[in-house]
């Protein structure tokens, strides 16, 4: 049975190589970077099921590339295991109020990593798969992975940014402010600025017809998509 698929960020090849052993060894599937940019660029492509992340990088660091992963819905309920060096303290406490799932300090036992990440992923597991496919009153579905949308089967055409806003219904609830909005859709092959969220908001809305209500403005902060 293959198992999941683990992205390694470190800028220590050597030490890339020795994670990479131990868990092919264990049958997960390894992918790999060395930078903060590469980790964002690597998690959108292959949408691993956990990251092993060093927050020590060069470019984006690893706390970053943690606040912008979970500032976006897609990506989010992807697990985190960050790697800190010993008597970061404050940035253990930063990460984990992000999101990160657990970390461990350098050095560490190779087996106490597996064994971390095992664990990581039995909880995180269900999360992940739940969150692949929504459904909204039996009749608007989003594909998080093959980024369609559909009401009543028929594909609704939406624009990459506005997919991406549209998948926030999957942290239906939760408030977005628009600089996480801003995080959720910026990537490699969109360029959006302040404010501009308002237009993307305003053009899905039109888009979605009787859904549209589902997207409540927040006045002063951002959006939220209805419980």
């Amino acid at each position: 049975m293959s198992k999941e698929k683990i992205l390694v960020v470190d800028d220590e090849q050597d030490l890339v190589k020795l994670i990479r052993y131990h868990l092919e060894k264990d049958g997960y599937k390894v992918i790999s970077a060395c930078s903060g940019d590469d980790a964002l660029f690597l998690t959108r492509k292959e949408r691993p099921e956990l990251i092993i992340l060093d927050l020590m990088l060069p470019g984006i660091d690893g706390l970053e590339v943690c606040r912008k992963l979970k500032a976006d819905p897609a990506l989010a309920p992807t697990a985190i295991i960050m790697l800190t060096a010993k008597g970061e303290e404050a940035d253990i406490t930063m990460g984990l109020k992000l999101g990160a799932d657990d970390y461990m300090t350098k050095p560490f036992s190779p087996k106490e990593l597996i064994a971390r990440a095992q664990a990581v992923l039995r909880r995180t597991q269900g999360v992940l798969i739940a969150k692949d496919f929504i459904e909204i009153d039996g009749l608007l579905t989003i594909d998080l992975y093959k980024h369609e949308v559909t009401i009543q089967d028929k594909a609704i055409p939406l624009t990459l940014t506005e997919f991406r806003l549209a998948s926030t219904c999957q942290q239906a609830g939760t408030v977005f402010t628009r600089d996480q909005l801003l995080d959720a859709i910026s990537g490699p092959e969109t360029f959006v600025i302040d404010r501009t969220i308002d237009v993307h908001i305003a053009s899905l809305r039109k888009k979605l017809k009787a859904f549209a209500s589902h997207i409540i403005t927040i006045r002063g902060i951002g959006y939220k998509f209805k419980e």
